[in-house]
């Protein structure tokens, strides 16, 4: 973790010389979010976000910049129905995305693509299952992987002076949780083993962010 900030950080120091401003910024927000591969297909988990990060313009007009952040985002899979099966599950990560973005010339909208390293600070907690009526998961083992490395595309409007709304997506790029075991409930009460499946984190995340 240590070592993989100081990169990104290094990263950013060596932006050009002729960059015409390094703006620093604050954010925070909500996140809407669900696990591919755990069968319920729904973005369904709501969580919370905050951070802090800087932007560095390539050019004077600032049509190209660079950014990275450092933030607290919550993930995760939520299904109340039992239909077919009930879950709730937070993950708690740092996520540090390193980004490029353009700024539209003409509406001063900033659109940018990146990827992102997370770290898995806590794991899973609030997790339930009740009443399955076809499957469910196996929760004997609910550890998810540390690392998480996501692609990102990010797009940003400007509000009133430095205050922008900011909608970003993020899909892993490897798996969170390998080999998730789900299982069949028969008509005659006995159990078979389905299927295993790898999972990934899908999140889109709904901010404020104050420029300066």
């Amino acid at each position: 973790m240590k070592k993989t900030t100081l990169f990104l950080l290094l990263l950013l120091a060596a932006a050009p010389l002729s960059a015409q401003r390094i703006h620093g910024f604050a954010s925070a927000g909500g996140t809407l979010s669900q696990i591919e591969g755990d069968e319920l297909k729904s973005f369904s988990k709501w969580g919370v976000t905050a951070g802090v990060g800087a932007i560095f313009g390539f050019d004077r007009h600032e049509t190209w910049n660079l950014s990275i952040e450092a933030a607290f985002t919550q993930r995760g899979s939520y299904n109340g129905s039992g239909d077919p099966y009930s879950i709730s599950l937070r993950l708690d990560y740092v996520d540090i995305p390193l980004m490029v973005h353009y700024r539209d010339p003409w509406g001063g909208m900033l659109i940018g693509l990146g990827v992102c390293y997370s770290r898995l600070v806590q794991q899973p907690h609030n997790v339930m299952r009740y009443n399955p009526n076809y499957f469910f998961p196996d929760t004997n083992d609910m550890s998810f992987l540390g690392n998480d490395l996501t692609a990102v595309a990010d797009i940003r409007f400007k509000v009133w002076k430095g205050l922008m709304f900011n909608i970003r997506w993020h899909y892993s790029i490897i798996p969170v949780k390998r080999d998730w075991t789900f299982t069949e409930i028969r008509s005659d009460g006995t159990t078979r083993k389905e299927w295993d499946n790898d999972c990934y984190n899908n999140s889109l995340t709904f901010r404020l962010i104050w420029q300066f």
